[in-house]
């Protein structure tokens, strides 16, 4: 082993399968005896709040999706398992076939940060609605009306909803939370 030092690199993987693939990796480097070579394989993810049914649902999703991130010395036979791996396209790098290339500091530093960041921050709500979608009125003094949405304001969580209410349009502001999207 002439060059001890570990990098990061970007391995590319099915997209919707990171984490499965992610288990692949660690299975297969532990059953070769290859840890010394491998520190981490990791698959950015970020806390985000999805509304179903007019309920709040805290959900992880990937945050690079078909992306996964390994920190390893990529000497001798590690590229050529890691490659051989079930769900691995290859590695990110400058030439179709040639050698891995290593992430820069900045971009390792950005993406951990990131990761950190989201683990503590989880307000990250996902909007589950658009503009000029139909949706229902499922609680307050509306229950039961149909309306489209108008505006979203990201801010204050609320949507205006144009109601129809005795023929007339009438503007609503209401939170995401009374609202359910008509399937």
């Amino acid at each position: 082993m002439t060059d001890s030092v570990k990098k990061w690199y970007v391995v590319r993987a099915i997209g919707g399968q990171e984490n499965k693939v992610k288990t692949y990796i660690e299975n297969e480097i532990a059953r070769l005896g290859m840890t010394d070579y491998v520190d981490s394989v990791l698959v950015p993810t970020e806390k985000v709040i999805q509304i179903r049914n007019g309920k709040k649902v805290h959900k992880e999703r990937v945050y690079f999706p078909g992306y996964i991130m390994i920190e390893a010395n990529l000497s001798g036979e590690l590229p050529h398992v890691i490659k051989s791996i079930t769900g691995v396209i290859g590695f990110l790098g400058e030439v179709k076939g040639g050698e891995p290339v290593p992430m820069r500091k900045a971009e390792i530093n950005r993406m951990l940060g990131k990761v950190d960041e989201l683990s503590v921050q989880n307000d990250n709500v996902a909007i589950p609605y658009v503009i000029g979608e139909t949706v229902k009125v499922i609680d307050g003094p509306f229950n039961g009306f149909d309306g489209t949405i108008e505006k979203i304001n990201e801010e204050k969580r609320k949507l205006e909803v144009m109601v129809k209410i005795f023929g007339r349009k009438t503007p609503l502001e209401l939170s995401y939370m009374q609202v359910d999207k008509i399937s």
